[in-house]
């Protein structure tokens, strides 16, 4: 009786390939090139030098899926530690506001004036003409 040693391989390396993230880059390295391998012989009715270059296309897969795989988690890091950044900044924000309304004994009473801008600044800055600002003020 002859075992299916080619499908066992290929689904066995399927398998590996896949899961990138569970094996080490050796294992990937490994099973790619051997299943470029056998695939690679069983294609070329064992020729050896297409058998070895099968097993460098394997070998070749099993690096770019490595590299896809660390490109990914890089990425996921980076994203994820700007995100904590940000949440902090904004986190520290708001205590300072809560602090500065808690110390000033804010109540909630605010007073917005609108007053006219000059049509030039004193650096020479210029504003549209009837230019409105609101200034804030916290009773």
């Amino acid at each position: 009786m002859r075992i299916p040693y080619l499908p066992v391989l290929l689904s066995v390396s399927g398998l590996a390939l896949c899961s990138c993230s569970s094996t080490s880059r050796l294992v990937t390295n490994a099973l790619g090139a051997a299943g470029g391998a056998g695939l690679a012989s069983h294609l070329s009715d064992g020729d050896p030098l297409i058998t070895a270059a099968g097993a460098g296309g394997g070998l070749l897969l099993g690096e770019t899926l490595n590299f896809a795989q660390e490109k990914k988690a890089k990425k996921s890091f980076t994203e994820g530690y700007d995100k904590g950044r940000s949440d902090a900044v904004k986190q520290q924000y708001w205590l300072l506001v809560d602090q500065q309304k808690s110390d000033a004994g804010y109540e909630g009473d605010v007073s917005l004036f609108d007053f006219p801008l000059p049509e030039g600044g004193p650096d020479g800055s210029l504003f549209h003409p009837g230019s409105t600002r609101t200034l804030r003020i916290d009773h």
